[in-house]
């Protein structure tokens, strides 16, 4: 097999109904609709984590973001001993490129933005992951205009946005106005262009910060979504704003003659935004799944997703098999062969033998923990694993109270708990999660690495119940 060529796509709290492949008949996305209908749609596909940081983690290691201490947005950083997409793919001769929201570290050792980070100790950029070329940002920013402040009530500022731009490891000045999708876009395709020119196969992870806060779309984009709301406009705007920007990505690949021979993945890092924010324009959709953002339930964490991959991808092909961007690293890995130098946990599977027509029911759970208030999860459990059928969530308390068990095949929207007529079920899962857990507190404290590793922060423990209020973060 020829080496592909590798697009790891991924929009910010984009809902899995806010696009048209999964049946949204407003927001207007016939680029990823294409994209989608020429390949494989993955009816339930997973982000890593309900938030964004811990997402991004999962898709460049194959690895939960417990075990190596990414639990949280702005928590964290990726250790420099992570085996990642981009360090395995330079091995085989790509050139690695990264462009739009970071969010796995900071970029400047004396500069967060965050008054509780330390840049210092969570200095983690891009160019210093094994990536060739980044275009990046710390953390969200504007989706128009992305240099420039926002105040309370989503009113422009005369000052400069608190997360910037570095490209290649210089703070970005240049082409900085107008469309943040088309911005970042900007520095892609030109890396993508010259690596052709090179004949080198190239992977680039192209992170959209769209459509999360601030929410804008520019003039001509609102007046496609005239007859709705200002706020609506804008949301529905800034996704159709992403969807021109795939469709310019995949016009220069067919240009270059080079899009039979690419892999482009798309999906989004976590469920659409649950609280109202700043100015109003959390407008995404779930498709009627339960939760949102921060929520272990399928609206917080099933996302929508498709795979191009001409030769490969059978056109029209709908995956109803679990899917998740931990198995981004081990597909990739397996489809170049390559060999882990260790043997570090992977929490994901290589979806190879699926793609391929193979495989057709998931050989091992989706694993999952994220500790938040109760509210904020949307009375979701704590931590939680999913096989092809049934979904178990607990916080592991003595008691079992908080547990709850799903047919995700016959109640998708996590209506109906099973927990009294599966308790057998459950009991098992509980167990096999208590030495997941075991297995992660190991790789937080450097276990899986054969230098040595201090943590920046405590592995947490399990205390069978949701963060209090005094000691969320």
């Amino acid at each position: 097999m020829r080496s592909p060529n590798i697009i790891l796509m991924m929009c910010d709290d984009l809902g899995y109904g806010d696009v048209g492949f999964n049946g949204n008949e407003i927001i207007k996305t016939p680029n990823l609709d294409k994209l989608a209908s020429r390949g494989i749609r993955f009816t339930r596909f997973y982000a890593g984590g309900p938030v964004c940081s811990p997402t991004r983690g999962t898709c460049l290691t194959g690895r939960h973001y417990f075990r190596y201490g990414i639990t949280h947005a702005n928590r964290g950083h990726l250790p420099a001993q992570e085996m990642t997409l981009a360090r395995m793919l330079k091995s085989f001769g790509y050139a690695t490129g990264h462009f739009g929201k970071w969010h796995l570290g900071t970029l400047d050792p004396n500069y967060s933005g965050k008054p509780n980070r330390n840049p210092a100790r969570n200095y983690a950029p891009p160019w210093e992951r094994d990536y060739d070329a980044s275009f990046a940002t710390e953390y969200a920013v504007p989706t128009w205009d992305p240099a420039v402040g926002v105040q309370s009530g989503g009113r422009r500022s005369e000052r400069p946005w608190a997360s910037p731009y570095y490209e290649n490891g210089k703070l970005s000045t240049e082409n900085l106005k107008g469309c943040d999708s088309r911005v970042l876009m900007d520095r892609a395709i030109p890396f993508i262009e010259q690596t052709l020119e090179k004949g080198e196969p190239f992977f680039t992870t192209i992170w959209f910060h769209a459509p999360h806060t601030p929410v804008f779309a520019g003039p001509e984009y609102r007046k496609m979504y005239a007859e709705y709301s200002e706020n609506e406009q804008h949301y529905y705007g800034c996704i159709t704003a992403i969807d021109d920007q795939v469709g310019r990505l995949y016009h220069t690949l067919a240009a270059w003659g080079v899009s039979q021979n690419t892999m482009i993945w798309f999906c989004a890092d976590n469920g659409p935004e649950g609280r109202t924010g700043q100015e109003g324009r959390n407008r995404g959709s779930t498709g009627g799944l339960r939760g949102r953002k921060r929520s272990l339930f399928d609206g917080g964490v099933g996302v929508p997703a498709l795979l191009h991959w001409p030769g490969h991808a059978d056109p029209g092909r709908v995956v109803e098999m679990p899917c998740s961007t931990l198995d981004y690293f081990p597909t990739i890995a397996e489809t170049l062969q390559f060999e882990m130098p260790d043997n570090r946990p992977i929490d994901g599977i290589s979806l190879l033998p699926t793609i391929e027509g193979d495989m057709t029911e998931r050989p091992t759970p989706i694993p999952y923990r994220f500790n938040s208030g109760k509210n904020a999860m949307f009375h979701a459990p704590t931590i939680a694993m999913m096989d092809n059928r049934y979904k178990c969530l607990t916080n592991l308390s003595n008691d079992g109270s908080e547990d709850l068990c799903f047919d995700m095949i016959e109640d998708r929207a996590e209506t109906i708990n099973l927990a009294d007529e599966q308790r057998e079920r459950l009991g098992q899962t509980r167990k096999s999660l208590r030495q997941w857990l075991h297995s992660c507190k190991v790789s937080h404290k450097g276990g899986d690495y054969d230098e040595a590793f201090e943590p920046v922060a405590p592995f947490e423990d399990v205390t069978g119940d949701w963060l209090s209020r005094r000691n969320r973060n």
